[in-house]
């Protein structure tokens, strides 16, 4: 069998509600050869049940989101590695424009990202996101982070770490790389931000880079987080 150029991994925990939407979305990516592989960490929902049936790969490994994305990416057969979160959403040309960022001497990059909801400040912090990304050199999770697996692998995949593993593994890209900044939008949701009010989410997530930057531990940011 030949290996797929790109494979997606989609870490998920208790995703029951959206993971058909999710999936449903990659399906024509599917069709073109892209390999998807969902990675649980030990949902108490249906999201494992529900996601065998749009994809072939579904695996378990240790919760926690950077443990789930260096499980998948070592199962993956793919050249290029996407991480896509459960509630974010890819462009439908999604696999084209990585493999064409990638061939054109990319190492590594991510979208743009608009955030769905209700409230208008969700466009301006998806706005701000953008381009800070694109000032800085840094990704998030929600930006669908891609990169070539030899990189990846040499770099030692995702810290082990309960959160910040994106900054991180950016930070460390970006020493010898820049990435990639598609204009292309993947849509992600605004949940979090609405669940815990647009004003505090956005607080709250400054602070805690601003912590980190200061030399905090993500055990400590994490807890913070919750």
């Amino acid at each position: 069998m030949n290996s797929p150029a790109l494979s997606i991994v989609i870490p998920v925990l208790n995703e029951a509600h959206g993971i058909e939407t999710t999936l449903h979305a990659l399906a024509e990516l599917q069709q073109r050869g892209v390999e998807v592989v969902v990675v649980d960490g030990g949902s108490a929902d249906n999201t494992t049940r529900l996601a065998r049936q749009h994809v072939s790969a579904v695996l378990t490994a240790p919760r926690g989101r950077a443990r789930q994305m260096n499980a998948g990416a070592a199962q993956a057969r793919g050249a290029v590695l996407l991480f896509l979160h459960a509630d974010t959403q890819l462009p439908p040309d999604a696999d084209r424009l990585v493999l064409g960022a990638i061939e054109s001497g990319g190492i590594w990059g991510r979208f743009d990202v608009r955030i769905t909801g209700t409230a208008w400040m969700l466009r301006v912090v998806a706005a701000l996101m953008n381009a800070r990304s694109r000032w800085s050199g840094i990704a998030t999770g929600d930006q669908a982070i891609f990169v070539r697996r030899d990189v990846f692998e040499r770099l030692g995949g995702f810290p082990d770490q309960p959160l910040m593993e994106d900054i991180e593994l950016s930070k460390r890209l970006r020493q010898a790389y820049r990435p990639a900044c598609l204009r292309a939008k993947v849509a992600t949701s605004g949940r979090r931000w609405e669940s815990r009010g647009v004003w505090r989410t956005i607080f709250l997530m400054w602070c805690l880079r601003w912590r980190y930057w200061r030399g905090e531990t993500p055990e400590r940011l994490a807890e913070a987080y919750r």
